[in-house]
């Protein structure tokens, strides 16, 4: 299983309940679990990787505190496995223009972008991840719903790789996605939930920014509360934050606070959310305490992925007659 993020930013609460869980509790089934943390990808929509060795550290970090093994998992950073950007060339030759072009979430990327005008590396972007995902031969990827397209386009590249290059065997399977049951989270301003747009709810943040953040959340003006996604998303969000968070469903959040208004909610969210990472940041902050440690992970893992990259291309090498 591959799975990933970029290093823009800490990991947020939408990401937890999104993808993160499912990690962990696969790991824990016995997965071959790889996480990748796409450094070279932050310079799609941006024009300088502001301090990105320590948001690498960040991502390492949270990853720990929920539990990822690097006992048991392997973490890796895109721009130490060469093999990875190698892989990319042929796999751009297998997709059109007009099919990055219309990816749906290189259209949401490039809206959000910070640069001036959009580089021709954002349009690689679907492609990237797609060597991102198959270097190991991945069969299952957890992901967001924003990013089943990226995932569709892997399948087409795996399918079209195979059938070009095969010669009646498969090179690639075919990833499935692994869905969460919780929808998309929305951010405090009702948006989505994004690193870069500071409407986050952090795994890294105290208990008293958590509850800043939550206080100036965004509602509406019914003081009797209902979950109700489609007429009252701000409303319903929060109500599923801390559903998630207790264990319990929306509805029964909703019906404990009834008319007690948006300030009982924002509250009631507050607490669960506080109480439901209290463990995740206690094991931070053990793990922040030794940065060495941090980067002997990272160097055991990009060790252990550049060896699976490394057969992976020769594969494809031999695949199109190049390995002379």
């Amino acid at each position: 299983m591959l799975t990933g993020d970029r290093p823009t930013g800490r990991l947020h609460l939408g990401h937890y309940f999104g993808t993160l869980h499912n990690r962990v509790r696969l790991q824990n089934l016995g997965v071959e679990l790889y996480v990748i943390i796409a450094d070279y990808q932050v310079l799609t929509d941006r024009d300088v990787a502001d301090d990105l060795a320590g948001h690498v550290e960040e991502l390492v970090l949270d990853y720990l505190a929920i539990g990822v093994d690097p006992a048991r998992s392997t973490i890796f950073t895109h721009s130490a496995v060469a093999a990875l950007d190698q892989l990319l060339l042929p796999f751009l030759s297998l997709v059109s223009v007009a099919e990055l072009e219309r990816d749906p979430t290189v259209k949401d990327e490039i809206t959000h972008s910070r640069q001036s005008s959009v580089s021709g590396l954002m349009f690689t972007y679907p492609a990237h991840q797609a060597a991102d995902i198959l270097f190991c031969k991945a069969n299952l990827v957890p992901v967001g719903k924003d990013q089943l397209p990226h995932l569709e386009l892997t399948r087409t590249i795996a399918r079209r790789s195979n059938d070009r290059y095969g010669a009646g065997s498969v090179v690639f399977p075919r990833p499935d996605a692994l869905l969460s049951d919780a929808p998309l989270l929305l951010g405090t301003d009702g948006g989505k939930m994004g690193k870069s747009r500071g409407n986050a709810l952090t795994l890294a943040a105290d208990a008293d920014e958590t509850a800043r953040l939550i206080k100036g959340a965004t509602t509406d003006s019914e003081r009797h509360i209902s979950y109700d996604p489609a007429g009252r998303p701000e409303v319903s969000s929060l109500l599923l934050l801390a559903a998630l968070c207790q264990n319990r469903t929306p509805e029964q959040v909703a019906a404990d606070i009834g008319s007690a208004g948006a300030a009982a909610l924002k509250r009631t969210v507050t607490e669960a959310v506080n109480e439901f990472l209290a463990p995740i940041r206690s094991r931070r902050k053990a793990y922040a305490a030794d940065r060495a440690h941090l980067r002997a992970i990272l160097r055991e893992g990009d060790e252990r992925a550049n060896a699976v990259a490394d057969s992976t291309l020769g594969e494809v090498r031999a695949a199109v007659n190049s390995d002379y």
